[in-house]
């Protein structure tokens, strides 16, 4: 029946659309969307530098719990946000859901820039988690069906560059703003409120989105599917490309899917705790102290709050460099070295950093040795480790279980995120920075054996033959 209705269409009579240069109405479309991605890094990067200001006796006074708690309250809001962003963009669409993100991305940034205590702050922070959340799902959603199959792998990488470029810019504008604000007594509220900016900027351009072709035609609006995809392809190209669409929606609708119960045959269950571990590992190294925590830590380490703001930009530079290195090499390093290679470089890093606050406690040198080592387990990370993280989950799930197993596996990771975030300041203050990242290093080395002896290689494999490696073990 899809068919049918395509071919009845093929000679729609050209619009002013259509008038548009596909690349380029193609780049207008990433771009704009991407800013997504662009507030989801911002909102997780900022409160870096704003924790500082918020927890002097004059503002909110924070203990290390509560630091701990309005850093993580973003992440717990994200992965409800992660949950049901799909949900919404199925029912909704993806353009109608994007605008609803903005308009959450712009309130809920201007109620943390005004919250009078701790409890709203923790509130609207929670709120900006669930836009966070949805933007994690629904916008490389989004471009994937966007994109020509030749061109999907980059523009949906892209989603994650923007988002290390957030937290780059979260931390430039940290370093202005503290440097030169610094002695305000408000100043933790500049920071947030930036965010705003890109959010009107997001929900602004997003009206001139059109809707995916991909869920028009799931629908059954197959009129209005062939006509955004003559905005951003040629016009035989588009009416091939919906023929397509509609065929393997069509094959998606007689795939059975694997439910809960399913759990119990050992391959299907050998995948998913796979997946788990790796989510898992992912996180339980001590990304997202840095990220979230990255000016107290060089605080910690010896630097004055407006010195560690200045370094702590360098740990955003390095961040966004390396995953664009790691974006460029993925398809000529294979998934399992990669992965190992960077899980050996982090625990080198976090050991290095525990040995040197141990042995240079008091030192001028402590500051620069910390902040060199925080580089250098960026450059792994980011340029390993997270690329890998995802692009392997896509990877090992074959589609009939994809979403039971994707969805267990991230609700995972986020849920140790939201305990490393939580929990960092405490750790912190109690066993110190050395016992704090030698306890990163220890699930540092539990990965490496959990990957070493676990996961496959993948990389110039095809679904089924990944599915039959699990089959067989």
């Amino acid at each position: 029946m899809g068919n049918a209705r395509v071919s009845d269409h093929y000679s729609v009579q050209p619009g002013p659309a259509r008038k548009k240069d596909p690349k380029k109405f193609l780049k207008l479309v990433t771009i704009v969307s991407t800013f997504g991605g662009l507030l989801f890094g911002y909102d997780t990067g900022v409160i870096n530098g704003a924790l500082p200001f918020m927890a002097r006796p004059d503002q909110l006074n924070l203990s290390p719990f509560t630091e701990g708690l309005v850093a993580s309250s973003l992440i717990l809001g994200a992965a409800f946000g992660s949950i049901f962003g799909g949900r919404l963009s199925d029912t909704k669409g993806r353009r109608k859901s994007i605008v609803y993100l903005a308009i959450l991305f712009f309130f809920a940034t201007v109620g943390c820039a005004i919250a009078p205590n701790t409890n709203t702050l923790v509130i609207f922070r929670f709120l900006l988690g669930l836009a966070v959340g949805g933007a994690s799902v629904i916008v490389p959603s989004y471009l994937a069906e966007m994109a020509p199959s030749e061109r999907r792998g980059r523009l949906v990488t892209q989603n994650e560059l923007m988002i290390v470029t957030g937290q780059f810019l979260a931390y430039v504008c940290n370093a202005v703003i503290g440097n030169v604000f610094g002695e305000a007594g408000h100043v933790w509220r500049y920071m947030l409120v930036i965010a705003s900016l890109p959010a009107v900027a997001l929900w602004i351009g997003v009206l001139i989105l059109p809707e995916s072709p991909r869920w028009l035609a799931s629908t059954g609006r197959m009129t209005e599917a062939l006509k955004v995809l003559k905005q951003i392809r040629s016009e035989r190209i588009a009416s091939r490309e919906l023929k397509e669409i509609a065929a393997h929606i069509s094959a998606e609708k007689k795939i059975e899917k694997v439910k809960f119960k399913d759990l119990n045959i050992a391959w299907i269950r050998r995948i998913v705790i796979l997946g788990t571990g790796i989510g898992a590992i992912s996180q339980l190294v001590g990304i997202n102290s840095i990220m979230y925590y990255g000016t107290q830590i060089l605080q910690n380490s010896g630097f004055g709050t407006k010195t560690a703001l200045i370094g702590n930009v360098a740990n955003g530079l390095i961040a966004v460099i390396a995953v664009t290195v790691g974006m460029s090499i993925t398809h000529k390093v294979n998934r399992r070295t990669m992965f190992l290679t960077g899980l050996t470089g982090v625990t080198i890093a976090l050991i290095s950093i525990g040995i040197a606050t141990l042995m240079l406690a008091g030192s001028p040198m402590l500051p620069y040795v910390v902040l060199s080592m925080t580089v250098l387990y960026l450059a792994f990370y980011q340029g390993a480790i997270g690329p890998m993280t995802w692009l392997i989950l896509a990877e090992i799930f074959p589609v009939r279980f994809r979403g039971i197993g994707m969805g267990i596996s991230i609700l995972f990771l986020w849920i140790c995120n939201f305990f490393v975030g939580l929990f960092f300041p405490v750790l912190l203050n109690t066993v110190g920075l050395s016992g704090t990242f030698f306890l990163f290093a220890v699930f540092g080395i539990g990965g490496i054996i959990f990957i070493a002896k676990y996961l496959p290689e993948t990389r110039g494999l095809s679904l089924e033959q990944i599915e039959d490696n699990f089959k067989g073990v």
